[in-house]
């Protein structure tokens, strides 16, 4: 059961918890907006769930609480920044900027960034951009997690390595956020802490064999999560995961390689401006027509209507800035411990 949370005094009572432990206003406020967002969103696993893993993070010393990104490399249209482990979703909204700059002026505009702490929910950005006309892409990989094995083995290698991208039409953003593996290692964990099954058999066990069981990422020897595909048709999930990983970590010049330790990412931020290319009034209609006939398209009877990637976030976000955020079981008594820890008040339920 989840209780709902009016969205402001949420997002400020997040910012003064994470102000409390130690972090900078400005990274704080950029942290909580994000985790807000994706509970909006639906996107409960990457969520205000993260808030006190990130405390704990800030709490350990691995987790910086100010200072500056680095600026590694840099050409007209391209950056490559070392994060130094600061917080993610500031990260990312710095690199949004930039590259917002760059595309302004260029076409395009990239940033990549290693070192990086984890950047929460990826599809809680996009609209950032699709609100001022631009085109967003967004993908993250975590070096020093493995979870997901190659299509056809048993080891895992990598992790569900994220694609997002966001673009507007004429009738509305189009927002997708999709994993390259079937599931995500947040809802796993979850699941495992609630000693509850995955839908379908989305993991392999150690020996190869599909199970809906979560326990098996947490044996000895440990299990893996499936790529998108499944058993069949891995390869696609596996092929697109490995992609990510060349364009995060390949990119920036620092990942597996390294054999970091600590929770993290590697990212790539790109923005492109339509109107530097065919121009946005023609993008726009290209892209209107086709999600007009997707909508549009006929079902079978007692089916619902075709959805457009985003639809369902976006009317979720509607609903619950009128009702109030959600928090799923176990979130807010996770942080209300922290409330009690660092002296700031923990918010009423409003239902």
């Amino acid at each position: 059961m989840s209780h709902h949370y009016d969205v402001q005094e949420m997002t400020q009572f997040s910012t003064a918890l994470l102000v409390a432990a130690g972090l900078d206003e400005e990274k704080a406020q950029a942290v909580a907006e994000i985790l807000v967002e994706g509970d909006l969103m639906g996107h409960t696993t990457h969520g205000l769930q993260l808030l006190s893993p990130y405390l704990g993070e800030i709490q350990s010393g691995r987790m910086p609480v100010s200072g500056e990104y680095e600026v590694i490399s840099k050409r007209a249209a391209v950056q490559t920044w070392d994060g130094r482990y600061l917080p993610g979703p500031w990260l990312i909204i710095k690199a949004m900027e930039t590259a917002e700059l760059m595309a302004r002026a260029c076409g395009t505009g990239t940033v990549v960034i290693r070192c990086s702490n984890h950047i929460a929910c990826l599809a809680a950005y996009l609209k950032r951009a699709t609100d001022q006309d631009l085109v967003v892409v967004i993908e993250s990989s975590d070096p020093a997690t493995k979870s997901v094995a190659p299509h056809g083995g048993l080891q895992a290698t990598h992790t569900p390595n994220p694609i997002a991208v966001g673009y507007p039409t004429a009738s509305g953003p189009v927002l997708l956020d999709v994993s390259t593996s079937i599931t995500t290692n947040g809802m796993v964990g979850r699941l495992h802490k609630q000693n509850s099954q995955l839908p379908y058999p989305w993991l392999k066990d150690h020996q190869g064999n599909a199970t809906d069981q979560p326990t098996v990422l947490f044996d000895d020897p440990k299990g893996s999560i499936m790529p998108i595909g499944g058993l069949d048709h891995g390869h696609k999930g596996y092929a697109l995961g490995l992609m990510v990983e060349a364009l995060t970590s390949g990119l920036a010049g620092f990942g597996r390689v390294q054999t970091p330790a600590q929770w993290g990412a590697s990212v790539m931020v790109q923005i492109m401006d339509p109107e530097a290319f065919g121009g946005l009034d023609a993008f726009k209609r290209e892209t209107g027509a086709l999600v007009d006939a997707c909508r549009n398209n006929p079902v079978a009877e007692g089916s619902p209507p075709v959805r457009i990637p985003g639809e369902r976030g976006l009317a979720l976000h509607k609903r619950y800035a009128q009702e109030g955020v959600p928090l799923p079981d176990g979130v807010p008594e996770a942080l209300a411990d922290w409330s009690e820890r660092l002296g700031v008040t923990f918010p009423r339920a409003l239902q």
